[in-house]
């Protein structure tokens, strides 16, 4: 059973950055396909970023070109870096995990969900 934890949310001034981190036990990322995603109360869950097990990332439009996704294998750890964060980036970010294949913005493609990070952009 592969548990995911995220860490790093907080408060961010517009135009900062910040780094989210997301942390596996009981699996190892260089077998998965990963992914971030975020969420507004009463809002559906929207995808952000996504890294396939062979290192290929997907990025929503809205935050292609600011925020990068990446993995360190060797500390079994998933990040997004979040630069120039706006506002509209204020969610709960969760990063998930998935062994099969799929659309990579789907939630339905992935199989383990971390608790959730607040990130709160200000203006």
């Amino acid at each position: 059973q592969v548990q995911l934890v995220e860490s790093g949310g907080g408060f961010v001034q517009a135009g900062g950055s910040l780094r989210l981190s997301c942390t596996a036990s009981g699996g190892y990322f260089s077998t998965y396909n990963m992914a971030w995603f975020r969420q507004n109360p009463g809002v559906e869950r929207e995808f952000v970023a996504a890294i396939t097990w062979g290192s290929v990332t997907t990025y929503a439009d809205s935050v292609e070109g600011r925020f990068t996704i990446s993995v360190d294998d060797a500390k079994n750890t998933l990040y997004l870096q979040m630069n120039s964060p706006q506002p509209e980036d204020t969610a709960v970010y969760y990063c998930a995990a998935g062994a099969r294949g799929g659309v990579v913005s789907s939630t339905g493609t992935y199989d383990y969900w971390g608790q959730g990070t607040q990130v709160i952009v200000s203006s």
